[in-house]
């Protein structure tokens, strides 16, 4: 887990920064509320999440020359149930205008990706225009992850709970949580296994929880394998940001549930 840890050294870094000079404005966007939970739960095909990345840590560059806003309209044109916008800056070249940006372009559930450890983070996210928050339960104790989790739904936002193993799955049922992301890359190896989803899908009670299933997805077979699982969303990123036929690659994966 060391880019993880990588990851939430700088993290801190930039809370400490936020702190000091950033002032929470409540009036700062004029929020709208659109529920991811409440959208693919009621969808009759798989919803896909389609992301904008420009890099990631084991990736290097995928995208440099991405204009968010367009990107995002582009994906709402081909039927993206939804649009995660990377804003951490030092691993993966995002910035909070990208998501700013793509709030004003779409009228689809919009989430901030990044590794949130701090409500300040929360609030930002909230100000520049995201519904969805992301928590991570490899990156916090439990007890935090509860306070943040509860920060943001009190705050009117969603949060999609991200889990890798059956030890994180059982702090995400108890904390309560009703959108649970599966990452099926292993944060040690970086390996990628659809079977991680299919694995911890069986102790989810899918009628009520929202599953989404992440990394790896590229095809029609492996989105029936999802499907099977009981996953009615899909994280895509790096296959959407490497595509050059988006219509093509939103057809093979927006299967009928």
């Amino acid at each position: 887990m060391t880019i993880l840890n990588d990851i939430l050294i700088e993290k801190a870094k930039e809370v400490e920064v936020l702190k000091k000079f950033y002032l929470r404005n409540e009036k700062a966007y004029n929020f709208s509320k659109y529920s991811l939970y409440e959208r693919f739960m009621e969808s009759t095909h798989m919803n896909v999440i389609a992301e904008i990345k420009r890099a990631s840590p084991s990736k290097g560059m995928i995208n440099a020359d991405v204009i968010p806003s367009e990107q995002a309209e582009q994906y709402q044109y081909h039927g993206a149930g939804a649009i995660s916008v990377l804003t951490d800056e030092p691993f993966f070249k995002g910035t909070m205008d990208d998501l700013r940006a793509v709030r004003e372009q779409v009228d689809v559930p919009v989430l901030n990706k990044d590794f949130i450890i701090d409500e300040i983070q929360i609030d930002r996210a909230r100000e520049a225009g995201a519904n969805v928050i992301l928590l991570i339960a490899a990156a916090l104790p439990a007890q935090r992850l509860q306070q943040l989790f509860d920060y943001a739904i009190q705050s009117e936002l969603e949060v999609l709970f991200e889990v890798h193993n059956e030890a994180e799955l059982a702090v995400a049922q108890s904390i309560g949580v009703s959108i649970i992301g599966v990452n099926n890359r292993n944060l040690k190896t970086f390996d990628v296994d659809l079977a991680t989803t299919e694995r911890l899908a069986k102790q989810i009670d899918t009628s009520k929880t929202l599953l989404i299933s992440e990394s790896g997805i590229k095809t029609t077979a492996d989105v029936e394998r999802l499907k099977n699982a009981g996953a009615k969303g899909i994280l895509v990123g790096e296959t959407m940001m490497r595509s050059q036929a988006l219509d093509q690659t939103f057809a093979q994966l927006q299967i009928k549930l």
